[in-house]
């Protein structure tokens, strides 16, 4: 892959994780959503720190204890390991892409 917004599906039933980079401590992803979201009551918790930016499209992402935020292209995001979040939802037209760096804390 050589541009992160080619090739991109149409729909997806499940969000397309694509690895880009893997070193020892880090993980370059694209992620791309046509309209997913967490599934309700669903917290994420990771062990590992995670830095995202939104490309393209929209999304709504709730970190626990703050207000809902509205994201657009452009927007980022730090979730330090244990931070508990959800994606409340994301756009169809365009898809939201996304570049996720996950480190080590």
């Amino acid at each position: 892959m050589n541009n992160l917004l080619a090739d991109l599906p149409a729909a997806l039933e499940e969000e397309q994780v694509t690895t880009l980079l893997r070193a020892p401590a880090m993980r370059i992803e694209r992620i791309v959503s046509t309209g997913q979201a967490s599934p309700p009551g669903y917290w994420y918790d990771q062990a590992e720190g995670e830095w995202v930016t939104l490309l393209q499209g929209e999304a709504g992402l709730v970190i626990e204890g703050q207000a809902p935020r509205h994201l657009v292209a452009g927007s980022f995001v730090h979730l330090p390991a244990h931070c508990r979040h959800r994606v409340e939802w994301t756009s169809t037209s365009p898809q939201a892409v996304w570049l996720a760096v996950h480190y080590a804390p």
